[in-house]
Formats: C-alpha cells, structure tokens, sequence
C-alpha cells in the first residue's frame, strides 16, 4: 500500500525496463567461478593429449554467457569457430593435425605498395599472428598444430590476432583511400537519441573542462588540470563506448601526458586542450559515425594485482583532498573520478569492481544517465541524493558475486552525502580497501 501511494513500486518498475546500453571496454576478467574451471579442464585435457576435448572446455571458457560472443561447434575431431572482437570476426576451423584462424581486415581492390610496406613493418611487432593477403582481400592469420595448441597458446594467440585487427581495420581504411571496409554486417546499430545525446554530452564535458582550466592560474593548477583532462579522456571512453578513429583519438590524447619526455606538464596540458579543442569542433556525423554496438571477446588491457588499483585511487583522494578544502568543488570531483576511472581504463578489471564503478559515474553525470532513460541516483540541482537506491544497488552486487569473491564487503555505512565531493572521496575509499581475494 506504501508503495503504490508514494511510487516506490513504480520506480522498481522504471529500474528493470532501463535501457540495454553497454559502457566501457570489454574485460575479459569477469568469469564466474565455473568458467574459471573449464581453463582447469583445457589445460588437463591439453596435457592427457586429448586435444579436441581441450578445445571444447576451451572455447567454452572464452564464451562470454551474456553476449554470445563465441560460436563452436565440433563433429568428431574436426570443428570450427567463430570469435567476435569490436568491428570484427575471428573465423576459424580445425581437425585432428591443424588449428587455422583468420579475420578479413579490409578489400584492396588494387595493388599498392605503400599498404604492403605498412603491414610489413607491423609484422615485425607480431608474435603468434601476421597479416597477408588474399586476392584482393587483407587479412590476419594464426595456426598451429594440434599437438602444440596449448589453452595459454590458442590464448594469446587469438588475442593478438582479434584485438590487432579489430584495431588496424579503421586505421588502414583511414589512412589508405583505395581501401574498402568489408565483413562489417554484425556490427550493431545504436540508436538517433543515443548518438545525440552522447554527442551533446561529449560537448558540454570538453566546454565544461576547458572552462575551468582556462579560469585557473596553468603553472599553479598544473596538476589539477592534468587530472582534469584525463578524467576526461577516461569519462569519454567508458560512457560514449567509441570506436574505431575515435577511440584512437581519444588514445593519442592520453599519450600526450604519458609519452616520456622532459616536457614539463604545463605544455603537456596546453597539447592536451588544443586536441580537446579540436574534437570538440568536429562535426556531429563524424563522432556518430563511431558510435556503434560490439561484442567482444578479449580485453584490450591487462589484469593488475588489486594494490595496482588501491594505489591508484589513494594517491588521487590524497591530492584531492586540497581541492575540496579550498573551494574547488568540480576539481575535487574529477581528481577522485580519476583515481578509480584511470582503472578502469587501464587495467582489466573484475567485473564486481566495474559495476561499483557504473554506479559512480551514475550518481556523477546523473542527467546524462536520465537522458539516455535510466534511474537517477543524484539530483545536481538539490544536491540530493538517493541514499536508499544505492545502498540497495551496493548490495545487489554484493550478492551478485558472493561466490567469486566472498570476502569483499563495501561498507556503506562509512559513505557521506554531504555534497558530490565528499561522496565521491567516501565511495572511492570504500573501493581502495575491498578484498577482492577469489574463491
């Protein structure tokens, strides 16, 4: 009866027709405690040389459950396989002696030698694969025998075949004009309405950071800036999910401040904002062009010990801390966002710590979220915050990996709502100290 006359049975109603909107890279870190098994399976069966068997517990320990993302099928010794990476399809076959594996970069309808030079050079660089060429056909190749078609192998492998040429397509049809993109059909579409509003946003974000930075002294706010600028970068590439020149784009800006050179950070910063300025400026049908839905099977990043991610965001809560004290309000927030959003960028994460971080940045860009037809977590206007929805929605992760992770415990007894700021130091210093220790 409560429910129905203060709408809390319509809000839970409202939270499970929420849009179906993937954020952020893929990780691959993410497998329950039963496909962890099958890799257990692989590499026994690998090691009584029953080859085909191995090949089976191994494919099913890659295949993501809820994205389908894995087609096998096998008849006696002999099978095939697909695995989907981004823009593109990893097709394979194999009997009893051969593994094969290819993926279709791009259609060269004419000979060109400065294409051939490009996919030379790289070759140098490649481990388990190579690119060649087949008709008028660029690809990617990887095989090996049967007998030596170890589970590690076969992973790094694929992985280096799939992410190098869900990667080099976009760039060579980029940088070649008599290139043609092909084998692109399971690519899906995103909607008008999410395309505009996460143009929109993409926008008003770079403004609002600019605006900023160009209010403050550049020496003296050198480190608020970078922290700033690559907050931005990491909130761009988890909430507008690009692709392709895009993603690249967004990659070289954050190289900027990485390369390593002697170049103080304040010039650093200045390179930084010109490119923000840059992508800010470019025409709508160019961003939309990159905005599509992909299924992934390998994760572009690594796995990091969680002292990696601890460290992370202590340092960034330690250097905030000024920022709030002292009346920066929006610094704080992004020096915050940037110790745990660096992460998630960075690193391959447990899929648990990803969903305490979607939660985050629901609760930080609230209107964004609204737009796009889900829960509000955090009104910005009244500062008002929806204690109950998160509290509920901690536990609900909580729950949901119990069994992969049985001692982690957010406490969210020690979480402060004073203001965005505090919430934020709060929430992420709950993230610093959770054991993420497996089962």
């Amino acid at each position: 009866m409560f429910d129905k006359l203060f709408g809390r049975g319509r809000k839970k109603e409202d939270g499970a027709a929420k849009p179906v909107i993937p954020f952020g890279r893929y990780s691959d870190n993410n497998k329950p405690v039963a496909k962890v098994n099958r890799w257990t399976d692989a590499d026994n069966l690998y090691k009584e040389k029953k080859f085909t068997e191995s090949l089976d517990a191994f494919f099913e320990y890659l295949r993501d459950d809820n994205i389908q993302n894995v087609v096998y099928e096998r008849n006696g010794a002999e099978g095939r396989f697909e695995l989907y990476q981004g823009s593109k399809i990893v097709r394979g076959k194999f009997d009893k002696d051969l593994l094969r594996a290819e993926v279709t970069l791009a259609r060269m309808p004419q000979p060109s030698v400065p294409v051939m030079r490009r996919l030379l050079e790289m070759n140098f660089n490649l481990y388990y694969s190579r690119f060649a060429l087949d008709s008028d056909r660029l690809c990617m190749g990887f095989d090996t025998d049967m007998e030596t078609a170890s589970p590690s192998k076969l992973y790094y492998g694929l992985k280096e075949l799939a992410t190098k040429a869900d990667k080099q397509d976009d760039l060579l049809v980029q940088d070649f004009a008599n290139l043609e993109t092909t084998d692109i059909e399971h690519i899906g579409n995103v909607t008008d309405h999410e395309k505009e509003v996460k143009h929109a946003w993409m926008v008003r974000w770079i403004s609002q950071t600019l605006d900023t930075i160009a209010g403050v002294d550049a020496d003296k706010f050198s480190g608020g800036i970078a922290y700033m600028l690559l907050a931005l970068i990491y909130r761009l590439d988890y909430l507008l999910a690009p692709e392709g020149k895009l993603l690249n784009d967004l990659e070289r800006i954050g190289g900027i401040y990485f390369k390593k050179d002697e170049r103080p950070v304040i010039e650093k910063n200045r390179d930084m904002v010109e490119e923000f300025k840059k992508l800010k400026d470019r025409p709508k049908e160019d961003i939309f062009r990159y905005l599509f839905r992909s299924k992934y099977t390998f994760s572009i990043v690594a796995p990091q010990q969680y002292k990696a991610i601890a460290d992370s965001i202590h340092g960034a809560n330690q250097n905030m801390i000024w920022y709030r004290d002292n009346n920066y309000p929006f610094i704080a927030t992004q020096v915050s966002e940037y110790g745990v959003s660096y992460c998630q960028y960075s690193y391959s994460l447990p899929r648990a710590i990803t969903e305490f971080f979607q939660l985050f940045m629901m609760i930080n860009y609230s209107d964004f979220f609204a737009e796009l037809g889900f829960e509000r977590y955090y009104d910005p206007a009244n500062n008002k915050f929806e204690q109950d929805m998160i509290a509920d929605r901690i536990r609900a992760i909580q729950t949901a990996w119990k069994e992969k992770f049985p001692l982690m415990d957010f406490k969210i007894q020690n979480l402060k709502y004073d203001n965005l700021a505090m919430f934020d130091f709060t929430f992420t210093n709950e993230l610093e100290v959770l054991n993420t220790e497996p089962k």
